[in-house]
């Protein structure tokens, strides 16, 4: 089979497009051939070395597809079985080998590729919404990069909860995209300054939590707009590290609250996993929930899917599509 190989770090050009062994399942795994990968800002750490892993490795941590084969001790899956993973290695393949406890079945109604989508950034913005702070009515929460694939899904997701929604986005197509998702009001950061644009809609300290996956650009400018012991949730990097903070800090802005949370943690039962994933899968089955897919690119070409994701130009979520997935689709790159 063919994989995506980083041998050394470094930028998106380190992708090789690389034939490799077909992994066979170990004990309680299953092989699944591959419908689509997703692309997550977490592959792109990865691969720069930001996130250090062992060279060579083969990037990518959630996709879907089909069970090909079965390892020792798997009970409950046959071959044929729909499924979808995240936080699961090695996942730019046309086969990978996937642990049982990490699996979970796609319904028929659900095709595989928005399974796909889902997975990784649909479980990131149900724990945020959820349980990192729990959003209710009467809440008023910012979400930036409203139109990013996680930022969609969050507004989405807080809307549900009864929450009021506060998005930037940059640029005009992107302000749309936010507010088609449901926010009540969205910033356009290329145009104002986010924080004087905040205090103009809903008043000075007004934001209960921010939920920040930008980093470096927004984090300062995020203190600013909370309330009094509000929450800031940093979660993402897409536009460099976030600086060191000195605790004091956090006391004179209004004794705030800083968390940085990892998917690893909020799924660390099977019964966690399929809760949350349960609620996503029930959302979009009910029209609740939509997922949008704003780009598709062949997996072989995952290096211009990761440019294309860290220059910030991409709208909801990139997928990789395999070869023998792809023949005749004619609907690669972005989409409308």
């Amino acid at each position: 089979m063919y994989a995506v190989v980083v041998s050394e770090i470094g930028g998106a050009e380190v992708l090789e497009w690389t034939e490799v062994p077909s992994p066979l399942p170990g004990p309680e795994e299953v092989t699944v051939r591959l419908a689509a990968a997703g692309l997550n800002f977490v592959d792109t750490y990865h691969r720069s070395g930001l996130y250090p892993l062992e060279t060579p490795f083969i990037p990518g941590l959630e996709g879907a597809g089909t069970v090909e084969l079965l390892g020792a001790g798997v009970k409950g899956w046959r071959v044929g079985d729909r499924i979808a993973w995240s936080d699961v290695p090695s996942s730019y393949a046309d086969r990978v080998a996937i642990p049982v406890e990490r699996a979970v079945r796609v319904p028929d109604a659900i095709d595989l590729e928005s399974a796909a989508a889902v997975m990784l950034q649909g479980i990131t913005a149900h724990y945020l919404a959820t349980d990192t702070f729990p959003l209710g009515p009467g809440h008023r929460c910012l979400i930036h990069a409203g139109a990013g694939g996680v930022g969609q899904l969050l507004i989405q997701i807080a809307k549900l909860a009864g929450a009021e929604v506060v998005a930037t986005a940059g640029g005009e197509e992107k302000v749309l995209m936010a507010a088609e998702a449901g926010a009540d009001h969205v910033i356009d950061y290329t145009k104002v300054d986010f924080v004087e644009a905040v205090e103009a809609l809903t008043g000075r300290h007004s934001i209960d939590v921010v939920y920040d996956g930008v980093g470096a650009d927004t984090f300062a400018g995020g203190l600013e707009v909370l309330r009094r012991r509000g929450l800031m949730v940093t979660f993402g990097n897409a536009s460099g590290p976030v600086p060191q903070i000195a605790p004091l800090q956090l006391t004179q802005e209004g004794s705030l609250f800083l968390t940085r949370p990892a998917l690893k943690d909020y799924i660390e039962t099977r019964v966690e996993l399929e809760s949350r994933v349960g609620d996503l899968f029930e959302w979009m089955m009910e029209g609740r929930l939509q997922v949008r897919i704003g780009a598709r690119f062949p997996l072989e070409e995952a290096a211009a899917a990761h440019r294309a994701l860290e220059s910030r130009s991409t709208m909801g979520k990139v997928l990789l599509i395999p070869a023998e997935n792809s023949e005749g689709r004619g609907e690669f790159g972005y989409q409308g």
